[in-house]
């Protein structure tokens, strides 16, 4: 059991940290900061879309932007925390 819940532990915090780079992003295109023209720069939007989008959209439906911010990366990074508390309770039993 172990393993496997350090497994899953290990790919929420990957999981994490692709959505705290994924809005770091946002944020960057937002100032002009990146070039959205640039090959490279598409090619990292749609691999951390790719990622993120399966996982946002539900969401996005019962969760509306609020004062034009979009908040559903905060309810899954909240969603993550709750998940890997539940992991390591049951790892500790």
């Amino acid at each position: 059991m172990s393993v496997i819940a350090q497994l899953l532990l290990f790919c929420i915090e990957v999981y994490f940290w692709i959505i705290i780079i994924s809005v770091l992003i946002s944020w960057l295109i937002a100032f002009d900061v990146i070039n959205v023209k640039n090959q490279k720069s598409r090619n990292l939007i749609a691999l951390l879309e790719k990622a993120t989008e399966p996982v946002y959209k539900p969401i996005r439906k019962y969760v509306k932007p609020i004062g034009g911010i979009d908040i559903t990366p905060l309810i899954v990074i909240f969603g993550l925390m709750l998940l890997e508390n539940l992991i390591f309770r049951l790892m500790m039993h």
